[in-house]
């Protein structure tokens, strides 16, 4: 059992201490036994001067070694000075981190992506998602925002000091899709594109995956509007609160409200605030009538109340105004936050694709190396060589280059990892047992020995692999962690039936003809 590094450098220093203590004890020892002055004090300086040397030396050859070892690159990050800022530095590091990406599809879909959120940071609209249920009234909300003219959108009256101006936009109905309505909101620069949602929490499986799109688009959008028509459901307030625990701007609007009496009206404003507070600050929850119930007249005939909004209006203006800029550089940070997160997660696909393929083309290198020029012990130190050169490819896939030397101490130091922990002989027995059942036993040592460098190999690739993954650091767990995690792995049932379905036909099969043919005699196998 190895001793923790801690006390492994008390224990050293103990020993540096006692070895000091008597090398002076006898220096001085020798200098009162010399009878000649000059002689004691020549004898004193010299060997002064040499002690002085070898550390010197020790010195200057640690710092000479320690800079040749791989050192992460130091790169000083720019602070952001504000929102805006952060956002256009987080999207210029997702570019840079879209251009690795080596597969041309995806790599050029997500610079479109990227694209567009560039565009949309400058100059984009204000996206305002309108969220909630079926039949609480979204699109009736957006039909009296702009306005609704032979089924499109026209020009609404003045809601008090803000004009809404509605653009031509797509016919009201029920909303199975997300349909997007740009209008304008005058003395503000950006257009705003109202969204128009399906229904969350729908029966079936077309409501389920109505309902996933509806919460994608409010997860993407710069503000929320979530529209109830009573009070919140705890199955309405789950999403509601996902949305707004991530800072997302949001406003929550009781509708039809003309249904309640103004005590029952003012009783469910209070319980939404109470229900979202922490989340949504009171002034955003607010009571609307987006399409209020027709007016029976004396001549019994109906008459259409106009729409009940400027309350909302006026907190929808005020928020765009005072924040719009802000809202649309926090969730173009968000956008480009989620952009680095696609790019990196192919990135890192691709990387451990392409060192497996190195570890698994270098592992049977050294199972062909072993059983050609069986070794008295098969372990990761006997082939330090391969594995250097292993490491070596694997960093390069990183971004990383090694010199020999490097790798060389690398491999040696797993090496003795590996030994240490007791994982080299708990793979020789692992594949021992498995291949002397399934071959002849005149080929099972050399099979066992090939095999097992194969399968140590791979260990160590695995766990270079998390090195350089990790941007060459071990963990806290260090070495000895990562390489138990992966001899783990590497134990599975499912793994270790393949690996020795491939060893079968990549060591043991040529072992076998490789007998035979030397059983046959010297005329047969000359022709």
């Amino acid at each position: 059992m190895s001793l923790p590094p801690f006390w492994i450098r008390i224990l050293g220093l103990g020993i540096i201490i006692v070895l000091s203590l008597w090398l002076v004890n006898s220096i001085y020892s020798l200098y009162v036994a010399i009878q000649i002055p000059w002689l004691a004090n020549l004898l004193l300086g010299s060997i002064v001067a040499l002690i002085l040397g070898a550390i010197g030396l020790l010195l200057y050859y640690g710092l000479a070694f320690s800079n040749r070892l791989p050192k992460k690159p130091k790169v000083k990050q720019p602070v952001p000075k504000d929102t805006k800022d952060a956002a256009e530095l987080n999207l210029a590091a997702a570019q840079q981190q879209v251009v690795q990406i080596q597969d041309e599809v995806a790599r050029q879909a997500l610079l479109a992506e990227s694209q567009q959120i560039a565009e949309n940071l400058e100059r984009g609209a204000i996206r305002v998602i309108v969220f909630g249920t079926g039949s609480v009234g979204k699109t009736s909300l957006i039909a009296a925002m702009a306005g609704q003219v032979g089924g499109k959108f026209g020009v609404v009256t003045n809601a008090t000091t803000h004009e809404v101006v509605g653009k031509v936009g797509a016919a009201m109905g029920t909303t199975d899709r997300p349909v997007e309505y740009p209008v304008d909101l005058q003395g503000l620069n950006r257009q705003i594109l109202l969204v128009d949602t399906p229904g969350i929490l729908e029966a079936g499986l077309a409501g389920t995956d109505r309902g996933r799109v509806a919460l994608e688009e409010a997860a993407a959008a710069a503000m929320v509007v979530f529209v109830v028509d009573n009070d919140l459901r705890q199955s309405e307030l789950e999403p509601l609160q996902a949305i707004a625990s991530v800072g997302k701007q949001s406003l929550l609007v009781l509708n039809k409200a003309d249904l309640f009496t103004v005590a029952d009206r003012d009783l469910v404003l209070n319980q939404l605030r109470s229900r979202v507070a922490g989340l949504i600050e009171p002034e955003n929850v607010v009571a609307i009538s987006a399409a209020p119930r027709p007016l029976i007249l004396e001549d019994g005939k109906s008459q259409q109340p106009p729409a009940n909004i400027n309350l909302f209006l006026d907190r929808f203006a005020q928020i765009l105004f005072t924040g719009g800029e802000a809202m649309v550089a926090a969730n173009i940070l968000q956008r480009s936050q989620q952009l680095s997160s696609a790019a990196k997660l192919l990135i890192e696909a691709e990387r451990k694709k392409q060192a497996l393929q190195i570890v698994t083309k270098y592992q049977w290198m050294s199972a062909g190396a072993i059983a050609i020029n069986p070794l008295p012990v098969v372990d990761l130190i006997a082939t330090a060589a391969i594995n250097s050169q292993m490491i070596m490819d694997i960093g390069k896939v990183y971004g990383c280059q090694l010199d020999k030397s490097n790798a060389k101490e690398l491999a040696l130091s797993l090496g003795k990892t590996v030994g240490g922990l007791g994982i080299l002989r708990g793979s020789i027995e692992l594949l021992s047992n498995a291949l002397k059942l399934t071959i002849a036993t005149y080929v099972v040592g050399k099979a066992i020995q090939g095999v097992t460098g194969a399968y140590l190999t791979r260990i160590a690739g695995l766990s270079f692999i998390e090195y350089f993954r990790s941007n060459q650091d071990w963990g806290d767990g260090g070495m000895d962690e990562v390489v138990q995690e992966q001899f783990k792995l590497a134990q599975k049932d499912d793994f270790i039936k393949g690996f020795l379905q491939e060893a079968m036909t990549r060591v043991v099969m040529p072992l076998r003809n490789e007998k035979r043919t030397a059983q046959k005699p010297y005329w047969y196998r000359s022709k």
